[in-house]
């Protein structure tokens, strides 16, 4: 049995052990690794709760299990929202422990790293399929968004008729283009944004409010 196969039974015990009961809706926090989506959701879970969700860092996939954070209620504009936000592993169609010696991480760190992230990713496309009811899609906006992970995302989400917000990220480095993640995903409803610096927060929580209340 490979790596996910084997990761299989382990992520169904923890993903039962995340969902509640009570009809709170559980929002996901998706992309490709690196894109900002747990600094995104720390500075919700900061801003709403006072609490941060998990690790933050500049080597690839530090989000190796998905998180959650339950009970975070958004207020803007008349509207209310109670949401679990679930921050997920980046999704990727391949792991290499190169990318982490990169970073200076000795070989068997690095393939420990790399056999994590392959399992997170396993994790977070089981909770995109079974246990999601809303999607906050994260794309560095300094990156081409024409991938084959985001096409393959987007159409998973689009298949499950679930609601998504797409985020145009790190509009606060000198190369973002956010024009592009308009252009690539005309469908969906997209914003400019930095989760780092905090810009254009509080437009993103109306839309929040709007869409997932």
């Amino acid at each position: 049995m490979g790596i996910i196969g084997k990761a299989k039974t382990r992520i169904s015990d923890s993903v039962n052990a995340l969902i509640g009961d009570d009809g709170t809706a559980r929002i996901g926090i998706y992309g490709p690794p690196n894109a900002g989506k747990t600094t995104l959701a720390n500075r919700i879970a900061r801003d709403w709760t006072g609490e941060a969700m998990g690790a933050e860092s500049q080597i690839p996939h530090e989000t190796r299990r998905a998180h959650r954070k339950e009970d975070i209620t958004i207020e803007r504009d008349g509207n209310s929202v109670t949401l679990d936000i679930v921050d997920t592993p980046g999704v990727t169609t391949k792991v290499d422990y190169d990318e982490f010696t990169e970073f200076g991480m000795d070989k068997d760190d690095a393939v420990e790293r790399s056999r994590e992230a392959t399992e997170g990713v396993a994790e977070a496309m089981h909770w995109l399929k079974e246990d999601i009811d809303g999607v906050i899609y994260v794309l560095d906006s300094s990156l081409d968004p024409f991938t084959q992970v985001n096409t393959m995302l987007t159409g998973i989400i689009e298949s499950r008729d679930l609601p998504i917000l797409i985020i145009a990220n790190k509009v606060d480095l000198d190369d973002a283009n956010p024009g592009r993640i308009d252009q690539a995903f005309p469908q969906h409803e997209t914003m400019p944004l930095s989760g780092l610096e905090g810009e254009n927060m509080d437009e993103m929580y109306s839309r929040i409010a709007a869409k997932f209340g």
